[in-house]
């Protein structure tokens, strides 16, 4: 107990004060990774515009930068047509990093994915039913049927996943993306197959692919994605009192249902967005949650934002890699994401520490 002298409580002693301290150690903590995140993702954006299978010094990517009205010189047009490859990675980063931590605050599922469970590989169907039998050739176009495919893929997964005492747990909704998603994925290679021009075209693009990205299709889908994440990013504290459960998240005056439908129409927004501009990537929004848990902690509030930051850092590293690994060739930043996420999935798997939302 702590002593009076005179009527007055005595100093406090070390362990007292040791106890008020931790108070500013998230802000610092947060403040530190929010600085180090930063720097990180200016030196991949540059990498993005100098690396390739041409590489450019950084004083001439600035000096092509610095120069907008120049419109002569190799140079310059190298560092402008990745500009828009650039750009789309970032938002389609940001777009599949949020939608992967709002889906595993959604279904308080910490595998969630929008790749593990089926939503892009739904968006990714609709966009190429679109493309063979309404002829549908540009992003504008399909971005509709895309909407439609991630969404009804979510639900499809939910429902199924749903089936029996349990619900729809972690290993449920897990096996039943895995199920729909190789469906779905098998349905798509053969409308490829049978459809020549359409293989042609989108013969990358299937896999997950930045390359030949221009301002047209990255202006399609800007309005949606920057919807779904104003969406997305409100939610913060409505997963969080959906992670405490249903009957706690009444007891704050919130409603669990209309909180899951709102964030689940953001989700649906950016992985439609996302999967029509660049194509099915996955892992990303694995990924990156798990990554920012370890770094600032389990709030909602903080998580989604930092997601939008993050994320585009392993999706544009993911396509610098793929650029230079088998030059001339390239490699698309689907493929390397997933060398990249398949190892972290089957670690949360095997490590129930790993998976605490």
């Amino acid at each position: 107990m702590t002593e009076t002298i005179a009527g007055r409580a005595a100093p406090a002693e070390p362990a007292e004060v040791a106890n008020s301290a931790p108070a500013w150690r998230p802000l610092a903590r947060r403040a530190v990774v929010l600085l180090v995140l930063a720097a990180v993702l200016l030196l991949v954006v540059l990498a993005s515009v100098a690396i390739g299978a041409r590489l450019l010094p950084l004083s001439t990517v600035w000096e092509a930068l610095s120069h907008l009205t120049q419109s002569d010189g190799g140079d310059w047009d190298v560092v402008h047509s990745r500009i828009p490859r650039t750009v789309a990675a970032l938002l389609a980063g940001a777009c599949l990093g949020l939608a992967g931590t709002g889906m595993q605050g959604v279904a308080r599922n910490p595998l969630a994915d929008p790749g593990l469970l089926g939503v892009n590989a739904g968006a990714a169907l609709a966009v190429i039913v679109a493309v063979v039998f309404f002829g549908a050739s540009t992003v504008s176009g399909y971005i509709w049927f895309a909407f439609l495919g991630a969404a009804l893929a979510a639900v499809v997964v939910y429902a199924v996943a749903s089936l029996g005492r349990e619900g729809a747990t972690p290993v449920k909704l897990a096996l039943a993306g895995a199920a729909l998603t190789a469906g779905l994925t098998s349905l798509l290679n053969a409308l490829l197959i049978t459809n020549q021009d359409a293989l042609t075209s989108f013969r990358n693009w299937q896999v997950g692919s930045l390359a030949g990205r221009d301002w047209d299709q990255v202006l399609s889908v800007l309005p949606f994605m920057v919807l779904g994440m104003v969406i997305l990013l409100g939610t913060g504290r409505v997963l969080n009192g959906l992670a405490l459960g249903d009957d706690l998240a009444r007891g704050l005056g919130q409603n669990p249902a209309l909180g899951r439908a709102l964030a689940g129409f953001g989700v649906v927004l950016l992985c439609g967005s996302a999967t029509a501009l660049v194509g099915p990537i996955g892992f990303i929004g694995l990924i990156v949650p798990h990554l920012l848990r370890a770094l600032i902690g389990t709030d909602y509030r903080w998580l989604l934002p930092y997601s939008v930051l993050t994320a585009p850092i392993v999706l544009l590293a993911a396509d610098v890699v793929g650029r230079v690994v088998l030059l001339p060739g390239e490699v698309p930043a689907g493929i390397i994401s997933v060398l990249i996420g398949a190892p972290v999935f089957i670690y949360l798997v095997r490590n129930r520490r790993a998976v605490t939302l």
